[in-house]
């Protein structure tokens, strides 16, 4: 199993969402994230005056999946976040060693 963090735009959320629900992807976690890379934020203007963002918000999405399920997954989440400008975002593919419903006591993929 794998656990798969993903950092992309809030205005691609749905776009990614829907896209994973197609290939079959029924759980994930979102969490509204604040953060920079190597842009290190970015400047707006709002009537004239230019402000910088040196953190701004990004939206945090974590899937656990079958060793098999992962490359689709991550096909799909580059496919639908990306925009092409700096700040689209990271894909993090983690080891999950274990997983354990709660209300069943399953363990390991039959949990997820």
């Amino acid at each position: 199993m794998k656990r798969i963090e993903a950092i992309i735009r809030p205005s691609r959320l749905d776009a990614v969402k829907i896209a994973l629900g197609e290939i079959g992807v029924t759980g994930m976690s979102v969490q509204d994230v604040r953060g920079s890379g190597r842009q290190q934020g970015h400047r707006e203007s709002y009537r004239g005056a230019e402000y910088a963002i040196p953190l701004p918000i990004k939206v945090k999405l974590e899937i656990v999946a079958r060793d098999e399920e992962v490359e689709a997954i991550v096909e799909t989440i580059l496919r639908h976040a990306r925009t092409g400008e700096p700040g689209d975002g990271k894909i993090f593919i983690l080891p999950a060693d274990d997983a354990v419903r709660i209300r069943t006591e399953e363990r390991g993929e039959e949990a997820i």
